[in-house]
């Protein structure tokens, strides 16, 4: 199956048979016409005319739904408290809604958390609203003209105004399928004064898949809101992979990504947060790991419209055997979000002579009275740290993980579930092994 034989008769049956409302459909339907007239997205320095984004065998399979935790396959058991009682969690098969546990007390206060599909049916409303209209839309390029046309999987987030909720919401996006292609929405929104901490993790229980994902995350941070994003992406080798997260900030409110991009397959991930409000705020941790002949593009950038905004970039990554990554960095002021800062550290630890990482920062000011500031290096294991372990009697080899996990601690440490930030760490070891 490619994108050509996928019709309008296609994609309407599938609308029906998740009982869209007609909204929903209608901007499937629109985004589908659009495909073939918007061009492909451009990453600096990678050419990606050859990936696979559109050819498929199956647009959709049917995945068996998980009865209690205790039938989970132990790759996602090592990620959720099995135990707990009381916990705030969504398991999605493949494409198949599978598991959602929420609270009654969040119930109580008004939080939604549910699949894309049961929003859509049962708060049609509020999804319309922020669906594709503030942080992405639908006709940007071709692969998210793709994505709006064929969504086949995500979930909707919603916390209400003046709710604060402490304990971190969790989601598992579980890749256990050899024909399941992902296009796959993610939307969070926090209203005036509210907070959550919300954590995804994509995983392939299978070691390769020729398949594609394609995943679009849109966080909005109204008035005062504060959102923390973490997220661990590790999908198997032979998955190509398109993710787009992108956050917009309201007054005051605070966007905060944790990102750990560990896919093993060709991978173009863009992360943008737009600082609309006036005194917001956004800070973007990402680290990564490339083995074996990965291409890899990262772009990550904090654009400041309003005044008094701040925004913050950290990236670390660790390429080994004959991986290529470009790491690109930009922040940009725009004319009149006076009094904003802008700072970005990359930083690429190379552990092989084939292995090629580049760190692009960019900085685009169009105002004057603002502060901003990059700092970007290439390089291999410092050879002075190397040493200073060695002759404390540990060996070469275990120096070398401790350097490593050292650099890439700032990231992983800033992850709010601790199985996941131990997970985050098993799959650094096993990569850089």
């Amino acid at each position: 199956m490619t994108i050509e034989t996928i019709d309008k008769g296609i994609v309407s049956s599938f609308s029906k048979e998740m009982s869209e409302p007609v909204w929903f459909e209608e901007l499937r339907l629109k985004a589908l016409a659009e495909f073939e007239e918007l061009p492909m997205p451009k990453p600096d320095k990678t050419k990606i005319d050859k990936w696979n984004f559109t050819n498929f065998n199956q647009y959709t399979v049917k995945s068996e739904a998980f009865t209690s935790l205790a039938d989970l396959p132990d790759e996602v058991k090592a990620l959720v408290d099995v135990d707990a009682g009381n916990q705030n969690l969504y398991i999605q098969r493949n494409q198949t809604p599978a598991y959602l546990t929420l609270s009654d007390e969040l119930k109580k206060q008004g939080v939604i958390f549910t699949d894309i599909f049961t929003a859509a049916r049962e708060h049609g409303d509020l999804l319309k609203k922020y669906y594709m209209t503030q942080a992405i839309n639908a006709d940007e390029h071709r692969l998210t003209a793709l994505h709006a046309a064929l969504v086949n999987g995500g979930i909707f987030l919603y916390v209400p105004k003046n709710v604060q909720i402490t304990e971190p919401i969790q989601a598992v996006f579980l890749h256990d399928n050899n024909e399941a292609n992902l296009f796959n929405h993610v939307l969070v929104v926090a209203d005036d004064n509210s907070s959550v901490t919300y954590v995804e993790n994509y995983i392939s229980t299978m070691e390769t898949s020729n398949t594609l994902a394609n995943i679009l995350t849109e966080v909005i941070a109204n008035t005062n809101a504060r959102v923390q994003y973490g997220a661990v992406d590790n999908l198997a080798k032979g998955v190509t992979t398109y993710v787009n997260r992108r956050g917009v900030t309201g007054r005051d409110s605070r966007i905060e990504w944790a990102l750990g991009l560990m896919n093993e397959g060709n991978t173009i991930s863009e992360n943008t947060t737009n600082l609309l409000g006036d005194g917001s705020y956004g800070d973007t941790k990402t680290v990564v790991v490339g083995r074996g002949e990965q291409i890899q593009n990262f772009t990550t950038k904090v654009v400041h419209f309003g005044k008094h905004t701040e925004g913050y970039i950290l990236k670390h990554g660790v390429m080994k055997d004959s991986a290529t990554s470009i790491f690109n960095g930009i922040g940009k002021i725009e004319h009149g979000a006076s009094k904003s800062n802008a700072e970005q550290e990359s930083r690429v630890l190379m552990l092989s002579e084939k292995a090629r990482g580049d760190a692009n920062p960019i900085l685009l000011i169009d105002e004057d009275d603002v502060t901003a500031g990059h700092a970007a290096s290439v390089g291999r294991v410092d050879p002075t740290q190397l040493y200073y372990l060695m002759s404390r009697g540990i060996p070469k080899a275990e120096a070398e993980r401790l350097v490593i996990h050292g650099f890439l601690a700032p990231v992983v440490n800033q992850l709010p579930i601790e199985k996941v930030k131990q997970q985050l760490t098993e799959v650094i070891e096993r990569k850089v092994r």
